[in-house]
């Protein structure tokens, strides 16, 4: 099976949906890399022993590179991952590195959108829907294929935080697909555009 990587950096709901459908069954999670000691995620890693690292302070790029090296990871799943990654890490991993965010790209996606200021755009802009998209990691922030995508209705009682808790439970349904998709050899790429091949029964 092939090996991951999960980097988080809050509670780890989208790790913890990757732990439950695709570890040990579709890929192993070798490595869960945090961005702060304190995220709830790292423990639920650990609860399922697997191995846990908080970023260093500064340029952290080799020593990161060198850890995932040593385990053999092959893909890289942001679940919550609140960093940039740089232009030269993601040259490392082309096409394998995949990315969760709590809007239907490209809509409420780029610099400055992350987190509660997604869903409080989303909120302010009145749009009738929202959703989440799995896409591929480029070194255009969100700006990498799009792989899947769900969509949410934002009803008009529904604040910021009625959007994010339906959003995601989005994220916890699509992201264990693409993912699963991306160890099976199942996504097919038309020039700059991904597709999943639905699985063979």
């Amino acid at each position: 099976m092939k090996k991951i990587a999960v980097f988080i950096s809050g509670g780890g709901t989208d790790l913890q949906s990757l732990i439950d459908s695709v570890h040990e069954k579709s890929g192993v999670i070798r490595l869960v890399v945090s961005s702060r000691g304190d995220a709830y995620g790292l423990e639920r890693a650990k609860l399922k022993g697997i191995e846990t690292m908080v970023l260093p302070k500064g340029d952290y790029d080799s020593v990161l590179l060198e850890e995932l090296k040593k385990r053999e990871v092959e893909w890289i799943v942001l679940a919550g991952f609140l960093k940039i990654l740089s232009p030269e890490f993601i040259r490392h991993f082309p096409r394998h590195i995949v990315n969760i965010h709590p809007s239907l790209i490209p809509a409420f996606s780029g610099p400055g959108f992350y987190g509660r200021r997604v869903h409080e755009a989303v909120y302010s802009a009145g749009v009738k829907w929202s959703g989440a998209t799995v896409h591929f990691v480029s070194d255009v922030v969100d700006g990498g294929a799009i792989l899947m995508q769900d969509v949410a209705p934002v009803l008009e009682e529904d604040g910021p935080e009625e959007i994010a808790g339906r959003v995601l439970e989005l994220e916890h349904r699509i992201l264990p697909v693409a993912v699963k998709a991306c160890l099976e050899d199942r996504v097919i790429w038309q020039g700059e555009r991904a597709f999943i091949r639905e699985e063979k029964v």
